[in-house]
């Protein structure tokens, strides 16, 4: 059987008439008639039964036309893919993204993609509240958090990159006041608090939750302090001057650890819940410069390229250590 056999009878139960089928297909009634004998004595089953005014399918012929029409419509979108892949993808992309790691992070990689696809074109929006994406024409975003608890039935969610948010200060505030040796121990430091988000609800920006590797408990410490901000790279600058401890992405201080200006505090200690994740509305089908571009991005961050490690050091592209 072959693929113009399934065409033909499908062709045929949607008409219910060899004239009208054979009229669709822009041959002679006979020829049509002739080519379904010919499938009907090959199978030796009665696919159809004719009468003067309909030709209409068997039991045995609702099935095959059932089971073709599945088959069809896959060797289609087989065929659309394959043609997919051989063009160059092109169209416009709109994205969101956290102001912190979008320029640090998501910016460099989208100038790389736009550099392999130019014909992509890129919109990035840095904000720091999460848009309803579908309602305000985002194609996706890429969030430090999983998409919110409304959202995760109509938005598709996958995890770029592992993130932890760790406890940190410069040394000479360790020298001056002492090094925790328990959260406990964080009740009398100096807390820098960052208060991004800021039109987020239910976010106590004065406690941190702190895991320690796998265990499941999490504990809630007060974050007390005399200074907080809603940037946090003036928190961070506070931090470098010494003026206190302060819980940061290990994606935002990178150089600084690998530095030294910066040192870990509570090193068996982390805020969890802190991934990356590309967030999208859900869409039947995705354009192929959409996927390429999910895939890059996974690729680009998977291996946490933010991370210290002693072999090589990862910087942000365009940061600089200070001296």
């Amino acid at each position: 059987m072959e693929r113009s056999d399934l065409e033909l009878v499908t062709a045929v139960r949607q008409h219910g008439s060899l004239v009208r089928v054979a009229q669709a297909l822009h041959v002679a009634p006979s020829a049509i008639t002739k080519r379904l004998a010919a499938l009907e004595a090959e199978l030796g089953l009665r696919l159809f039964q004719r009468t003067t005014r309909r030709v209409s399918p068997t039991a045995e012929g609702d099935v095959l036309c059932e089971r073709a029409s599945r088959i069809l419509s896959a060797f289609d979108e087989l065929e659309s893919e394959l043609r997919e892949r051989q063009a160059e993808p092109a169209g416009p992309v709109r994205l969101a993204a956290t102001f912190g790691f979008g320029r640090l992070w998501v910016g460099p990689a989208l100038a790389d993609f736009q550099h392999r696809y130019p014909r992509v074109s890129v919109d990035l929006q840095l904000t720091e509240r999460l848009p309803d994406l579908a309602v305000e024409g985002y194609d996706g975003a890429i969030w430090l958090w999983n998409a919110p608890g409304e959202r995760a039935a109509e938005w598709v969610s996958k995890r770029l990159a592992p993130n932890q948010r760790v406890l940190v200060a410069a040394p000479r505030y360790l020298q001056a006041h002492g090094t925790p040796r328990t959260p406990q121990d964080l009740a009398t430091h100096n807390c820098l608090v960052v208060r991004e988000n800021i039109g987020a609800v239910d976010r106590h920006f004065d406690h941190w939750r702190l895991q320690r590797g796998d265990e499941p408990q999490v504990r809630h410490l007060p974050a007390r302090g005399s200074m907080s901000c809603n940037s946090g790279e003036m928190v961070r600058d506070w931090c470098l001057s010494g003026q206190g401890i302060m819980l940061r992405s290990l994606w935002d201080i990178g150089p600084q650890l690998a530095s030294g200006e910066l040192v870990r505090v509570l090193p068996d200690y982390a805020m969890p819940d802190a991934d990356i994740h590309w967030l999208a509305p859900y869409r039947p089908q995705n354009p192929k410069r959409m996927r390429l571009l999910v895939d890059f991005l996974a690729d680009r961050f998977r291996e946490e390229p933010w991370k210290v490690r002693p072999a090589s050091r990862a910087a942000p592209p365009g940061s600089r250590r200070k001296r």
